[in-house]
């Protein structure tokens, strides 16, 4: 199964007294990039649909001697989002970082096959969670200070397409194109808004169905140029370095994070 690994606690520190939300945070690249947040200092409140996966990302973090919360939520319903953003500020205190990689893949069909259904569940989650969680974020951080959102896109959009992914590729591309347009509207308020679009990752999505995880990095192998999917960690770290100071005069980029897949 994919394995996940994290920033060493305390290594460097760059997030400390922050407060970061981080969608999807109960597996993958949300889980890993929770962790890392954690590791420097963060405090931070994982959301998604499955309490259990939340709860597992939270105990490991409090095992790293972190602090975090896990809050049910359901990026497309705006009330959801709404009691998100204010269940953080009533936790911790504050919310200073964001992190939007809720989303999913949908099942594969060609444009004319795909049903209305499919197409409706991915856009509304990848594309309309993604907005909604801008909008209360950034209406949170514009009122107290600004803050640093990141979006999480894809190499399939506005990078690269694969047959039968219509949907998600849509849905990613207008993330980017979203983050460009928010970056533009709210760096005025101090918040800095910008996208990572990661390749194939050693996550769950990354595996088709019945597919082993040897299988699967045999068939990447070869359409990689960097020979082989990234670790979740490798996804982590370019998040938190657009959202850290050292970020600070990057605003409305989308960074491509896919061993040379789209270069």
């Amino acid at each position: 199964m994919p394995t996940t690994r994290s920033v060493p606690h305390g290594e460097l520190g760059r997030f400390t007294d922050r407060v970061v939300l981080i969608t999807g945070g109960g597996s993958g690249i949300g889980r890993a990039t929770a962790l890392a947040f954690a590791g420097e200092g963060a405090a931070v409140v994982v959301a998604g649909r499955h309490l259990d996966a939340l709860s597992s990302t939270v105990r490991s973090i409090e095992d790293l001697g972190g602090r975090a919360a896990a809050v049910p939520t359901d990026v497309t319903v705006a009330e959801d989002v709404a009691a998100l953003v204010r269940a953080t500020v009533d936790r911790f205190g504050g919310l200073h970082v964001a992190v939007n990689n809720a989303g999913l893949v949908g099942p594969p069909a060609p444009v004319a096959d795909l049903p209305i259904d499919a197409w409706n569940t991915v856009v509304g989650t990848n594309l309309t969670g993604v907005w909604l969680s801008l909008k209360h974020e950034v209406a949170h951080m514009r009122d107290n200070g600004g803050g640093t959102i990141v979006n999480v896109a894809s190499n399939i959009g506005v990078h690269g397409r694969r047959p039968g992914l219509a949907a998600y590729a849509a849905s990613k591309a207008a993330v980017s194109v979203l983050t460009r347009a928010a970056a533009r509207d709210h760096i005025a308020d101090n918040v800095r808004i910008n996208a990572v679009s990661p390749g194939a990752t050693d996550t769950e999505l990354s595996l088709r169905p019945g597919e082993s995880v040897a299988d699967r990095d045999t068939r990447i192998r070869g359409t990689v140029p960097a020979g082989r999917v990234a670790d979740t960690s490798e996804i982590a770290t370019a998040i938190l370095w657009l959202a850290s100071d050292e970020a600070r005069y990057v605003v409305g980029t989308d960074l491509v994070v896919d061993g040379g897949t789209t270069a």
